[in-house]
C-alpha cells in the first residue's frame, strides 16, 4: 500500500538523507529535485546530492510546475521523494507567483498524495523557529512555507522533524482498525 512521509528540520539537520535512507531498496523510485544551479554553491550540492543517491533512481528537475510533474511520474514508479518544498515555493516566489496560486498548489500536492498511487516523501525546512526575518519579502517566504508545510504535513501519513541527524516522528500513521477488535462500550 502506498504511504507517504514528511520530513522537517533545519539546514543541514540530514533531512535528504534520511528520505534516501527510507526508500525501498527494489522498485521504480523517482527523485524530483527543485533546486536550481543557480551559483557553484549549489551546483556542487545538487552533485553531492545525486552522488549519495542510488543509480538506478529516475531523477527529475522540476522547480516550478510540482504538482503536474509528480502526476505523470505516480503512474509508472511506486515511490517519489520531493526534496524540497523550501525551494520549490522560493522559486515560485522568485518567478512572480502570488501566494494565492503556491497555496492552491499546495492543495493539489496534499490532494495528489492523499489518493495513494504511489509513495510520496517530501522534504522541507522547517521555518517558524528561527529568527524573525527583516524584509517583508522574507516574512513572505516565512508564512507562505509555513502554510505550504502544514498543508503537506495533513496529507501525510508521517511527520518526522529532523535533529541534528536524529529523526524525531511527530505524526505516525495510525493502524488500521480491524472490524473485529473490541470496541469501548
Amino acid at each position: 500500500m502506498a504511504s507517504s512521509l514528511f520530513i522537517l528540520g533545519g539546514a543541514r539537520s540530514g533531512k535528504s538523507r534520511f528520505a534516501v535512507g527510507e526508500q525501498p531498496s527494489r522498485g521504480r523510485i523517482a527523485f524530483v529535485a527543485t533546486a536550481q544551479p543557480g551559483d557553484g554553491d549549489m551546483a556542487r550540492r545538487i552533485a553531492r546530492h545525486r552522488a549519495e543517491r542510488p543509480r538506478h533512481w529516475t531523477t527529475v528537475e522540476e522547480p516550478y510546475d510540482l504538482v503536474a510533474r509528480l502526476t505523470e511520474l505516480e503512474a509508472n514508479h511506486d515511490a517519489i521523494v520531493v526534496d524540497c518544498l523550501t525551494l520549490w515555493v522560493s522559486n515560485r516566489l522568485l518567478r512572480g507567483d502570488g501566494d494565492a496560486g503556491s497555496l492552491d498548489e499546495a492543495e493539489a500536492l496534499g490532494k495528489l498524495i492523499e489518493r495513494r498511487r504511489a509513495s510520496f516523501t517530501l522534504v522541507s525546512n522547517e521555518v517558524g523557529g528561527g529568527v524573525h526575518p527583516e524584509t517583508a519579502m522574507g516574512i513572505r517566504f516565512r508564512d507562505l512555507l509555513g502554510f505550504v508545510n502544514q498543508r503537506a504535513a495533513t496529507a501525510c501519513d508521517r511527520v518526522v522533524l529532523m535533529v541534528a541527524g536524529l529523526p524525531l516522528t511527530i505524526k505516525s500513521a495510525a493502524p488500521e482498525r480491524s472490524d473485529d477488535a473490541p470496541q469501548a462500550p
